[in-house]
Formats: structure tokens, C-alpha cells, sequence
């Protein structure tokens, strides 16, 4: 039986709710002492996360660049659904959380890919090429994710040639 294209888009806009361990959240001790006396048990308290889509995926490997760190936190940040965060207040969560989110991220999505994984599909030609027309175009990614491999290579070979004119 073959798949309906609705059947197929259908899981990009499921949320799911995780629930994040004490020992996760807290994993020092709810006081501040550092003593590590946390409860290891569950919190009792969630997230809610999307499952990141082909086209975040491809924008925070491109805003990311060869930093694993943002990656990870970008991840985190195109996923969370609720409680709403800015990329900063992502940055500014411990290690272990958005390790532990990045890793429910991944389950929800359906990748296990690693940040190394996807560090080397950013560095594809095919990626790179994209980056190169949208920064010297100035278009979005769902622009050049419009484009034909011809068209991708005619701006490229444009490009080459404007520089070469250039003295570049």
C-alpha cells in the first residue's frame, strides 16, 4: 500500500511531551550546595517537542557552521515547542539538559545521527552550494531549496565567472 503525501507530512506537525528527570534538571541538588543530594527519580515536569523537519535541519547546519555546540543548542531550539525560549536562554541551560533535550530531539525527529554526522552533511557540496547562493543572492533557504540542480550549478558557474572578471 502506498503512502499518501498527507500520510507522509503528517508526523512534522506532532508534538510530543517529555518529561525531564530530576536528576537532569538538577543534577547538582535542588539547593544550590552542589552536594549532588538531587532526587533521582522523575521531576514531574515536561517539555513539549517537535520533530525537527529536513528544512531545520539544513538552516541551523548552515547558522551553525563548524561549532557543535550551537548546533546542538540551535537543535534544541527549532524543536521546543513549549516552554517557548529564545536562542539564548537555550544557550544559557546547563550541558546535561540540553544534552538530555538534544537526545529527545533526535528520538522525536527519528535521526541518531550524531553532531559529527551532521556536521559532515553540512559540509556536502550540495549544502555548501546552497550557502554560497543564499548569502551572495541574498535568498532564503526555501528559496534555494526551490532550485534545480541545473539552476544551483548555472548561479554557481555565474558566480565563478563575476569573480574571475573581478580579480577575486
Amino acid at each position: 500500500m502506498t503512502l499518501a503525501a498527507e500520510e507522509l507530512l503528517a508526523g512534522s506537525s506532532l508534538t510530543y511531551v517529555v518529561e525531564v528527570p530530576a536528576s537532569v534538571l538538577r543534577p547538582a541538588g535542588g539547593d544550590g550546595s552542589g552536594d549532588g543530594g538531587g532526587e533521582p527519580g522523575v521531576s514531574g515536569l515536561t517539555v513539549r517537542l517537535r520533530p525537527l523537519t529536513v528544512r531545520d535541519l539544513q538552516l541551523v547546519c548552515r547558522a551553525a557552521k563548524e561549532s557543535d555546540t550551537l548546533l546542538a543548542t540551535l537543535m534544541v531550539h527549532r524543536a521546543l515547542v513549549e516552554p517557548i525560549l529564545e536562542v539564548g536562554q537555550v544557550a544559557a541551560l546547563h550541558v546535561g539538559l540540553v544534552q538530555y533535550l538534544l537526545h529527545e530531539v533526535n528520538r522525536v525527529s527519528g535521526i541518531a545521527a550524531t553532531a559529527e554526522e551532521l556536521s559532515a552533511a553540512a559540509d556536502d557540496p550540495l549544502a555548501k552550494a546552497a550557502f554560497v547562493l543564499a548569502r551572495e543572492f541574498g535568498w532564503t533557504p526555501h528559496e534555494v531549496s526551490e532550485l534545480t540542480l541545473g539552476q544551483v550549478l548555472l548561479h554557481l558557474k555565474m558566480l565563478r565567472e563575476r569573480r574571475a572578471s573581478d580579480g577575486r
